[in-house]
């Protein structure tokens, strides 16, 4: 479960839009659901724009771990963050992830610090 929320962490963090659709492609089931109180999509098309949209919003932002990974009976939580590499996060959240065949099929995000402007 660690190296999956790895890669899924990696991804968000992937500016180079043909590397990040390859990596959505071997991380993700073709009819893959993303919902969160910003964001609700389905398949990977979908998930690479909203990705691409995050990135523009925080321009040199990354997304890392913030805190242990828990799973069981193909799903896993986590909390992660955004802000600079160097700095304090702007953004944390919470994400379950369901699992079909070891590939994530759903995302479920929380956001629990957001800044105002968002």
């Amino acid at each position: 479960m660690n190296d999956l929320v790895s890669r899924y962490l990696e991804i968000w963090n992937t500016t180079d839009a043909a590397a990040r659709a390859a990596a959505i492609d071997g991380l993700f089931t073709e009819q893959v659901r993303y919902v969160d109180p910003l964001m609700d999509v389905t398949g990977h098309g979908a998930l690479d724009a909203g990705i691409a949209a995050v990135q523009a919003q925080f321009p040199g932002m990354v997304f890392r771990l913030a805190g242990p990974v828990d799973g069981h009976h193909e799903q896993v939580r986590f909390t992660w963050e955004l802000g600079p590499a160097d700095g304090p996060a702007l953004v944390v959240g919470f994400d379950v992830a369901t699992l079909e065949h070891g590939r994530i099929n759903g995302v479920y995000g929380f956001l629990d610090k957001v800044p105002a402007a968002v």
